[in-house]
């Protein structure tokens, strides 16, 4: 299985890029791991309207047709840790092989990427940095793979 983390921009706080890479390794030893930059396109003088669409329409172009879309949202499902590795274990007992998870920039992720999303996942109630968001989703994954391998991470 191989995930792909569609990030909007860099990662500009050095000590959560460093946290990113610290997981992106640790997640890569159980699954294939691809962190892909993506270069917003927006003039800080459009409304937050179009930069959301914008960004929505650079995600949804970077995913493949056969992956699972995964939409990080207020919205969407909430798992604890346990119930996050047994939705793993579903991705791969299905054979879903590529793994899309998208979050917003800064303004997080307009409608349309959420409405074309397989699954739609909260990781939490409080509101995060979309740069906290990305060390904290790839932190859940490998807990979760971990959880799987009958690792000790979690306990």
């Amino acid at each position: 299985m191989k995930f792909t983390f569609l990030f909007l921009g860099k990662t500009r706080a050095r000590y959560l890029d460093a946290a990113i890479s610290d997981y992106a390794g640790r997640l890569g030893r159980y699954v294939d791991v691809e962190i892909v930059v993506l270069k917003e396109r927006y003039s800080h003088k459009d409304p937050e309207d179009v930069i959301r669409k914008t960004g929505g329409e650079i995600l949804l172009a970077a995913c493949r047709d056969d992956g699972l879309k995964v939409a990080l949202d207020l919205s969407g499902k909430q798992f604890d840790s346990p119930g996050l590795a047994a939705e793993l274990r579903q991705w791969h007992e299905r054979g879903r092989r590529n793994i899309y998870f998208m979050i917003g920039a800064h303004l997080g992720l307009p409608r349309q990427v959420v409405r074309r999303a397989d699954l739609v996942w909260c990781l939490s109630p409080l509101t995060f940095t979309h740069e906290m968001t990305r060390m904290i989703l790839l932190e859940q994954l490998y807990r979760a793979c971990t959880i799987n391998a009958g690792g000790h991470y979690h306990k």
